[in-house]
């Protein structure tokens, strides 16, 4: 039996709700039904939203779930030295470049030109470009805010020449039906931002970079983060890692038909268990009992 191991990744941002709780408990089945393994990550780059007592909330709510894993936990924040070198990496090949726009510069050069930045999964789908060499060392000699941007075209034209149309395998359904081998169209971001200018990382690269360090062979997560594969492949490409096999499951949603959100406090786990709950019960919840 070939090795399984897939990973739960959550962001100390708020408490864990019933829609984290249906994710984390079909990764840990799906790893158990192989006799596979599931890792714990704490995904805490956004060290202004990212919280001690939230990440702590999250050990006590697994384990309250009757959940083990291996240690220590990998939490992104101790390991910014490693995705500065997975970004040196992709500057070494040419297909990054500083962006010196703020947010309201990119907003005001898409609205002069909406049709040229149709809608992405991010927002409007930006693409700048390099700056000439004597404009850029004037503005770093200044002292300016920059972050470094993905150079999407030019990166999926070295991909594909190295090996070929990029795809991935999608063993479960993404939104609109997706299964099986799917062609990746990173093309749907622009020019992403791939190293913030608060964290010098950004997540795709630092998830992409962490699943290859952990041995992840599955990542199993929900719907709204399939768009964001399409781009993953293609910095699993570029920084010769790589590719684990996908599967994306819907997303719990509330009697409206509303996604459950750390907002919403009555849904937690924390206060699910407190209110006499069970782990049972909450698998019933979720429809996995």
């Amino acid at each position: 039996m070939s090795v399984f191991i897939t990973r739960f990744a959550p962001s100390p941002t708020g408490l864990l709700h019933l829609g984290h709780a249906y994710s984390v408990l079909t990764a840990h089945d799906a790893a158990l039904s192989v006799g596979g393994k599931l890792i714990l990550r704490i995904e805490d780059i956004d060290r202004t939203r990212c919280k001690a007592t939230f990440e702590q909330a999250i050990y006590e709510d697994l384990a309250w779930l009757g959940l083990t894993w291996e240690g220590p936990v990998r939490r992104q924040s101790d390991h910014f030295e490693d995705y500065t070198k997975a970004l040196e990496k992709l500057r070494d090949k040419g297909v990054v470049y500083r962006c010196f726009k703020t947010r309201k510069d990119i907003a005001d050069e898409i609205a002069r030109a909406p049709h040229l930045s149709p809608d992405g999964p991010e927002g409007p789908q930006y693409i700048g470009k390099m700056l000439a060499a004597h404009e850029e060392r004037s503005l770093l000699a200044e002292g300016a805010p920059f972050a470094w941007r993905l150079d999407t075209s030019r990166a999926t034209r070295i991909a594909e020449k190295i090996g070929g149309p990029l795809a991935f395998t999608e063993e479960g359904v993404g939104p609109k039906g997706e299964h099986g081998q799917i062609s990746a169209t990173p093309e749907i971001f622009g020019d992403p931002v791939i190293a913030r200018k608060d964290s010098g990382t950004s997540y795709h690269l630092a998830s992409v970079f962490d699943d290859a360090l952990q041995g992840i062979t599955h990542i199993i997560r929900g719907e709204d983060l399939f768009p964001a594969t399409h781009l993953h492949r293609l910095l699993q490409a570029v920084l010769d890692l790589p590719t684990p096999a996908y599967r994306h499951h819907p997303l719990m949603t509330d009697e409206t038909g509303k996604r459950f959100a750390k907002r919403n406090q009555a849904v937690t786990i924390r206060a699910l268990r407190e209110g006499d709950e069970t782990p049972a019960g909450i698998r019933r919840r979720v429809g996995l009992a």
